[in-house]
């Protein structure tokens, strides 16, 4: 591709590096004890964005993490796109599984190691590296932009919905580009047409005043432990199916024609699954890709109670726990399937057992982009030019909670024009980030702001 932008990005020799510099402030928002590396964050996200030539650079928040906000808004009469991103980044821990420091960025064989280069560092740096250079060449954007770089992805988004309620009007837009939200693979083009939603719980499952001595009163009295494993076993059936009464009412069933669309995907099952070192289970009467993409889930995350310490202690505990989370699918309410599980953990509880569920958030709802979406349309043409091939629709298990906010509050669409890739580890340790992705995406997103301009005349 021969462009005046892109030739000037691809002479810009200072991108990883300044992608470095970002990735090296430690931005981690669920520990108060980065604080400081989330606001030094900020900083560096308004300087840039002040620099390369946009207005109303500020932060705007809801009683949690602020976002930075920009816009540039010099193209009369042309349509508006938020474009998302998040600056926060997991937790770095455990950090001796690290082959270098997380928040020193290190290139070793074509790939930038760091926490959050991946999520979603190197993405939203793609998209400002566009932005900038269509600024510094041609002095415009083709299409009005505003830009929304959200501080709480990587602890649920818990206050963007009341963001987008405050600030309606800093983030008023046609359509969302979502920087973040990564590929399914790095070797076939693909675009993200859907997630699945989900939600959290915590089960504490009381049976006795006190924790007890095991020779006193072991064999005369429950165990909190035993009664709650026999309680969580009771979710699925032998086979793995969501055994929850009504779990299943609401759900939307791909057509034949998706079904179709999903088998004929370039997917070797067997290598997938040797990847990851384990068996393929779930829901019969469905593939890997679609209990993947439109099924959904009850899943244990965690059980404990007793003692879990070093060496033993002979108690049979009161109390056992255990998180449960739930990933959705179309159609399906999460305080309606949030209602169905607490109703069959209290009927299938013992009677002498006390339950207590606890809602750890709102849960997020399942989001599909319009099949027939301009911005969608866009998208795809971008990608195939860039890649010489037509991508492929596909969908991601997990959960983007912004597209069903942004659909709610600002009622607008969203669609993904990530360059992150989900075999790149983020949130575990020696996270990377492709450098080829980088060109890629630099790309791209020229090709798709050209497309987006042409749209709007």
């Amino acid at each position: 591709m021969t462009d005046p932008v892109l030739d000037h990005l691809r002479a810009d020799g200072g991108i990883l590096a300044r992608l470095k510099a970002y990735a090296s402030l430690p931005s981690v928002s669920t520990d108060p004890a980065y604080a400081e590396g989330m606001a030094s964050t900020r900083a560096l996200l308004k300087a840039r964005l002040a620099n390369i030539g946009f207005t109303r650079v500020d932060e705007i928040e809801a009683g949690g993490h602020p976002a930075v906000v920009a816009e540039w808004m010099g193209a009369e009469g042309a349509p508006t796109y938020l474009v998302y991103g998040h600056y926060d980044v997991q937790p770095p821990d455990p950090l001796e599984l690290w082959h270098s420091a997380p928040f020193e960025p290190e290139v070793r064989d074509g790939r930038l190691y760091g926490r959050g280069v991946s999520d979603d560092k190197g993405p939203v740096s793609i998209a400002l590296e566009v932005l900038a250079a269509f600024l510094a060449v041609e002095g415009r954007l083709p299409v009005n932009v505003r830009i929304l770089l959200e501080g709480e992805e990587e602890i649920g988004s818990r206050t963007l919905a009341r963001m987008c309620e405050r600030h309606r009007d800093r983030l008023a837009a046609d359509a969302v580009i979502s920087a973040d939200g990564a590929r399914w693979r790095a070797d076939l083009p693909t675009v993200n047409v859907g997630t699945r939603g989900n939600a959290g719980y915590e089960v504490t499952l009381r049976t006795a005043g006190k924790d007890l001595h095991s020779g006193r009163y072991g064999g005369a009295v429950p165990n909190a432990l035993a009664e709650m494993a026999r309680l969580l076993a009771t979710l699925h059936d032998a086979d793995g199916r969501i055994a929850v009464a009504g779990f299943h009412d609401d759900v939307r069933e791909a057509s034949a024609e998706e079904r179709a669309a999903f088998a004929a995907l370039p997917f070797d099952e067997a290598a997938w699954l040797a990847g990851i070192g384990a068996e393929a289970h779930g829901e019969p009467g469905f593939t890997t890709l679609e209990r993947l993409w439109v099924r959904p889930t009850v899943e244990l995350n965690g059980l404990w109670g007793g003692y879990t310490g070093p060496g033993g202690k002979t108690v049979i505990p009161c109390e056992a726990h255990a998180k449960i989370t739930t990933r959705l699918v179309p159609n399906q309410d999460p305080a309606r399937t949030g209602a169905l599980l607490e109703a069959h953990l209290r009927a299938h509880a013992p009677p002498f057992a006390e339950v207590t569920v606890v809602d750890q958030d709102r849960g997020s709802a399942a989001y599909e982009v319009p099949p027939d979406h301009p911005l969608l349309a866009a998208v795809e043409r971008a990608i195939g030019e860039t890649y010489g091939t037509r991508p492929a629709r596909v969908k991601v298990g997990a959960t983007l909670p912004l597209a069903a906010i942004f659909k709610q509050a600002l009622g607008v669409d969203t669609v993904t024009m990530s360059f992150s890739t989900a075999d790149e580890d983020f949130h575990a340790p020696n996270e990377f980030f492709r450098l080829a992705a980088l060109e890629e995406g630099l790309e791209a997103w020229t090709r798709l702001l050209r497309i987006l301009g042409g749209q709007a005349t």
